[in-house]
């Protein structure tokens, strides 16, 4: 196998855009408020509120445990189009859609 040049770069990598959801179903943007309920914004405009306050306070918390701490709670981001946490659950955007545009809320 043959060495590439340090000064050759390889630009494959930019070739490819980036993964960008755009399913109305799809998270665009996320933000923790108190009481660890989250504000909801999906791609085409449908706003709502998902309630994880029971659920990371439960002794059936799993994964979702570590988010009673709400400093851990207010890491939450968007990611491919779903909420997530860093290194941590998910939830799923079809889901949180489906409630929240009968309800405008998703109890967990």
């Amino acid at each position: 196998m043959q060495e590439q040049p340090a000064s050759q770069q390889d630009y494959s990598l930019g070739i490819i855009p980036p993964v960008q959801p755009k399913a109305p179903w799809r998270v665009k943007s996320v933000e923790a408020l108190d009481g660890f309920r989250l504000k909801i914004t999906f791609m085409d405009g449908l706003e709502g509120f998902a309630d994880l306050s029971t659920l990371v306070s439960s002794q059936d918390a799993g994964v979702f445990a570590p988010l009673a701490q709400p400093n851990r709670f207010r890491e939450v981001m968007v990611e491919s189009g779903a909420v997530a946490w860093p290194e941590g659950p998910d939830l799923a955007p079809d889901a949180l859609y489906n409630s929240i545009s009968k309800q405008g809320i998703w109890i967990a």
